[in-house]
């Protein structure tokens, strides 16, 4: 793989015989670009308005290349606003992925399952979530609606039919963080109909959705919410759980690919 700037990034899309589709990987999943066949990667301290990450499991990296013969932009980790970054900067990467001309992005991150019957390793597709990092979000009397596409998540759903992969489908309820949420905030989650818990995801499929894009996502179950899990919770058991879960989500997405 060729590491290059963000001009010759920027040349290499527009040669492209189709707009890419792109991912976002979250905590752990950085092994899933394994499966593309790279053409060229920038570190994120080269893309315009991003700085590298702090966190572990987040390589850093926007990377072109093909997956089952489709061109796939794909973000290596993300920026998250409790590592001391503005929102405007979080959602940065949704505006270069917009400016690149991409139509159709897929949002991952590492959860805490709320509901009963999630165990770690599973996958659930985004139905809606809540922006439990708003300020007196329940304030509001108007919900926004979903920013997640219906049809995409059809196509997620057949693409897991056909693998024989099995994908839960519920409402994230996102928070800021570092912190993992509290018992009490994990029964009023649960209260209010949310099925997971996890510090990213909501602000960027917010902004993708006003920018024009085509939002999807899934999370990695990687623990059960605070309250729910017997044992205290820790970055390194979620990065181990959802490392765990990356081969079927790779599975997934290739099945996602050849259905779009």
């Amino acid at each position: 793989m060729t590491v290059c700037s963000y001009e010759q990034l920027r040349t290499a899309v527009s040669a492209l015989d189709e707009p890419p589709t792109a991912f976002v990987l979250g905590s752990g999943l950085g092994p899933l670009t394994e499966r593309i066949t790279q053409i060229c990667s920038v570190n994120f301290a080269d893309l315009p308005g991003l700085v590298a990450p702090t966190v572990s499991g987040h390589g850093g990296a926007l990377t072109l290349g093909h997956w089952v013969g489709r061109p796939v932009l794909i973000f290596c980790g993300r920026l998250h606003y409790y590592e001391g970054h503005a929102w405007n900067r979080v959602v940065r990467p949704m505006e270069i992925l917009a400016e690149l001309g991409v139509r159709v992005v897929v949002l991952t991150n590492a959860s805490g399952g709320i509901r009963a019957e999630f165990s770690p390793g599973c996958l659930m597709a985004l139905t809606d979530h809540m922006e439990w990092n708003c300020p007196n979000w329940w304030r509001e009397h108007e919900k926004p609606a979903s920013p997640y596409d219906a049809l995409l998540l059809e196509n997620m759903s057949d693409g897991s039919h056909r693998t024989n992969i099995t994908l839960h489908k519920g409402v994230y309820a996102a928070v800021t963080g570092p912190c993992y949420e509290t018992p009490a905030e994990v029964r009023a989650m649960k209260a209010l109909g949310a099925d997971a818990a996890g510090m990213s995801t909501a602000r960027e499929a917010r902004r993708a959705k006003e920018l024009g894009m085509r939002v999807a996502a899934v999370s990695c179950i990687a623990n059960h919410a605070a309250g729910i899990s017997p044992s205290p919770l820790s970055h390194q058991e979620v990065l181990t759980a959802v490392s765990a879960s990356a081969e079927k989500l790779g599975r997934l997405f290739e099945e996602f690919l050849r259905l779009r």
